[in-house]
């Protein structure tokens, strides 16, 4: 019965690492849409800009549906954001190795959300203040 206790806080600290990945993997996705070609077109990348969407059509899709892709990267940001705040208060194991490789995981989780939140903040400022 203790492995059972021992094992729950660093399985909800991976929940929280894997819903950071998948904030940063949405928010991944915010910046494909519209940061990437707005900074081409700045630099001044027009063409590359172009033979890039001529090999990668969907880039198209995504700027046309960048409602969809905001509203699914801030659904994703939400649900990753609840899950590190339910990992926030989860007991690390009583080892100093255990305890030590818990609190590395959460402070990884945290820095990988606030990288995902600035991401999808600067998407949305490029998609939608700066058209």
């Amino acid at each position: 019965m203790d492995e059972r206790l021992d094992e729950q806080p660093i399985t909800v600290d991976r929940q929280g690492l894997w819903g950071a990945f998948g904030a940063l993997l949405a928010s991944a996705g915010t910046l494909v849409c519209c940061v990437l070609p707005a900074v081409m077109v700045s630099l001044g990348a027009g063409a590359a800009l172009a033979s890039l969407v001529t090999a990668v059509p969907q880039l198209i899709w995504l700027s046309e549906q960048k409602l969809l892709v905001f509203g699914v990267a801030f659904a994703v940001l939400a649900l990753a954001g609840w899950l590190l705040w339910r990992a926030r208060f989860a007991p690390c194991p009583a080892d100093p190795k255990l305890a030590a490789h818990c609190m590395r995981l959460r402070r990884w989780s945290q820095r990988l959300y606030i990288v995902a939140v600035v991401a999808t903040v600067l998407g949305a400022i490029f998609a939608f203040a700066l058209v």
